[in-house]
């Protein structure tokens, strides 16, 4: 019976540890698209449920002196709060990945979360459109990283 011969498996290792980095590059994509997305789909929704001021129907008055009612204050646009909602940057803290969502405008957390009236006789409750929202998104992560993981895990292991 013939032998095979002088076999050398060093190549075949090299291929196996760089087909390993290549496959960790990419898994650390697959993480980074994953988390980009969960706050792509937080950002939709807590805008959605943020909002708007209307100033159209108020009443002011100008700088004559003259008062105006009935028209929109002039100056004051419905929206700021959400405008103002952005993502940051995906770091990596250890094993896991992070992106804050924020929204710099000084009164988000009273619309957040409710404040007292300016009289301090009463409470006007918060629209918790961020509470909610995460909520939301927590719900919903799981099925959608189980599917993206069995997609990236499937070009694998055919």
């Amino acid at each position: 019976m013939g032998g095979i011969g002088n076999l050398d498996l060093r190549e075949l290792r090299r291929l196996q540890e760089r087909l390993n980095q290549a496959r960790e590059a990419q898994a650390q994509a697959l993480l980074e698209k994953c988390t980009k997305d969960l706050a792509s789909m937080l950002l939709r929704r807590v805008v959605k449920k943020t909002p708007v001021g209307d100033y159209s129907g108020g009443s002011y008055t100008c700088a004559s002196g003259r008062q105006h009612k009935g028209q929109k204050v002039p100056g004051k646009n419905g929206g700021t709060l959400r405008r103002g909602w952005t993502a940051g940057t995906i770091r990596k803290e250890g094993d896991v990945y992070k992106i804050d969502i924020i929204n710099p405008v000084e009164y988000a957390a009273y619309v957040e979360f409710g404040h007292r009236t300016a009289s301090h006789t009463g409470w006007v409750p918060g629209h918790l459109m961020m509470t909610i929202s995460e909520q939301e998104v927590r719900d919903a992560a799981p099925a959608m990283l189980r599917r993206r993981i069995r997609r990236f895990l499937g070009e694998y292991l055919q």
